[in-house]
């Protein structure tokens, strides 16, 4: 015990250093110093390097259970926690090796072997091994629709349903994993590859879904530190990663600004070193700043207006062709994407093989719409809620501001539409459940594949998960999984364009645009790649 030789003087000293001590333990969420400086570590040649990243984006996660949520937000974090099979390239949808080192297809595609990477553990110490796969798998298998959304779309269904396209997936050893299909699924590997097919700790899910999905556990670059929610999550580096050189930063903070100029204000006065959802309209100026970089990601995505068909009158497919012809699509390119978009005619950007140029878009022709309602005894209107996003997302910087163009748009042809909105993890909920009678919403690509826009968001298979409209066409289904089982891709191609045509008449969206999403970082940011997946692996990102 230290002895009481202290003064006054000296007491006083001691408070104010243990102050000073105290606030800089407060900052360490948001990873400033008192002084508005980053943290660093020291190099061997005395210079301060910033190992924090603060991240601002448009909204917060739903869930860091990748498996449970089928929104963007989500997988910006869940990325960097968690790992997959398989890999996409940093720049494209090409398949590289993942927590699979070697696949290998039978000749009839129906067995896929993966050799596994040894000596993996998850954060919490649990072995990842073939046996850990498999569990991951069996969780997913035996959930419904509402617990595991994406796993439906992909697979069609779960284990007992006709559609389920995987029988069997078994370990052979620790390291080797054989899934068995009951279909060719041409796209599979793409989709072992996507986000919510991460491979997550049996010791951390067992313990129960709602527990896991705030304390997420992968073998990925970054663990899981804090939850603060509607304001930060932040990760920490994983020491033990299995790649030695990775990650670059000690942590990264996701910190959520909903409003694109208050988090373009907070990336210009350095609180934030890297922010998405930047407004097309600011890209110059980032481009203008010495201190900053303009990041352009690849397009892969589509924004929509989607139209519940089980709601009255969306129930008429001429009621939606007239929404189609009263929406100025590109009044609203001009006006919110200063030109880095193009006006969307089919519901998956002209980047994908399968995309139909053929396919004539609807124009902006509002006479013609009067004439669609008026065919229907819709001639006097009708009242509507048309709901905006309350989020800005790749696809669609400003959903507030394009719904009003909508709304004026609709109000020329006597439809009145009333404007409503929630918060972000309602909106996605209530829409999902079909309570929307016209919502806006959009799609990034998970895997560069025609399916993963067509089936995903339109087929039947898919009502109440990722298709909010509730659309159903029983041709439309029986083209696209004859478009998934079929190897050949021409033929596959014929399929798709085939099944734009069937979409583009029934008019279940109206397709707004594809985008070429911003995103500004600081000058001295390096090792970020933006892809055209928007789910962005930030391990090899650090500062000059």
């Amino acid at each position: 015990m230290r002895k009481r030789k202290l003064g006054l003087l000296a007491l006083m000293l001691l408070l104010v250093l243990s102050a000073a001590l105290a606030a800089c333990g407060s900052d360490a969420d948001d990873g400033k110093k008192e002084d508005g400086k980053e943290e660093g570590t020291k190099t061997e040649d005395g210079k301060n390097v910033k190992d924090t990243l603060v991240f601002g984006r448009g909204g917060d996660s739903t869930s860091l259970d990748p498996s449970r949520v089928t929104e963007g937000e989500s997988f910006k974090v869940t990325v960097n926690i968690y790992e997959t099979l398989l890999n996409f390239g940093e720049s494209d949808t090409e398949i590289n090796p993942g927590l699979a080192t070697e696949w290998e297809p039978s000749e009839d595609g129906l067995t896929y072997t993966f050799k596994l990477r040894e000596g993996i553990k998850f954060h919490d110490g649990t072995d990842f091994n073939a046996d850990a796969v498999v569990k991951n798998f069996e969780r997913w298998a035996n959930g419904d629709a509402e617990k595991f959304p994406y796993y439906n779309t992909t697979f069609g269904g779960f284990k007992g349903d006709e559609g389920h396209v995987i029988e069997s997936v078994t370990a052979d050893g620790d390291n080797t994993v054989l899934i068995k299909l009951t279909r060719p699924q041409a796209p599979f590997l793409k989709n072992i590859a996507m986000s919510m097919f991460a491979i997550a700790s049996p010791t951390a899910f067992e313990i129960g879904d709602d527990q896991f999905e705030r304390n997420p556990v992968g073998t990925g670059p970054f663990k899981f530190v804090e939850w603060k929610p509607n304001e930060t999550i932040t990760i920490e580096k994983f020491d033990d990663y299995w790649d030695a050189e990775l990650p670059k930063l000690k942590r990264i903070i996701f910190r959520s600004i909903p409003d694109n100029s208050a988090r373009l204000n907070a990336l210009m006065s350095g609180d934030i070193e890297l922010a998405d959802g930047i407004n097309p309209s600011d890209g110059k100026s980032i481009e203008d700043n010495e201190k900053l970089q303009l990041f352009v990601r690849p397009s892969l995505n589509v924004g929509y207006l989607g139209l519940t068909v089980t709601r009255p009158p969306f129930d008429k497919k001429e009621v939606r062709q007239a929404i189609n012809y009263a929406i100025d699509k590109q009044s609203i390119i001009d006006s919110f994407f200063e030109g880095r978009a193009d006006v969307a005619k089919n519901p998956m950007p002209p980047s994908i093989s399968g995309y139909n140029d053929d396919v004539e878009g609807y124009e902006y022709n509002p006479e013609k719409a009067k004439e669609l309602l008026k065919s229907v005894g819709l001639e006097d209107g009708f009242e509507m809620d048309l709901w905006a996003m309350p989020v800005p997302r790749p696809y669609m910087p400003d959903g507030k501001k394009v719904a009003e163009v909508i709304q004026k748009n609709l109000a020329d042809i006597g439809i009145t539409a009333k404007i409503v909105s929630h918060e972000w993890a309602t909106y996605l909920d209530l829409a999902e459940k079909g309570d929307a009678d016209a919502f806006m919403l959009g799609w990034t690509g998970d895997n560069g594949d025609a399916d993963n826009f067509l089936y995903a968001l339109l087929d039947e298979d898919n009502i109440g998960s990722n298709n909010y409209t509730y659309y159903k066409n029983a041709k439309l289904h029986d083209l696209l999984i004859a478009a998934q089982t079929e190897i050949d891709e021409e033929k596959r191609n014929e399929l798709y364009k085939e099944a734009q045509v069937i979409i583009h008449d029934d008019a279940p969206w109206v397709p707004l645009a594809h985008s070429t999403p911003l995103l500004g970082g600081s000058k001295d940011l390096t090792g970020f790649v933006p892809g055209p997946i928007a789910s962005d692996l930030l391990s090899k990102v650090e500062f000059k």
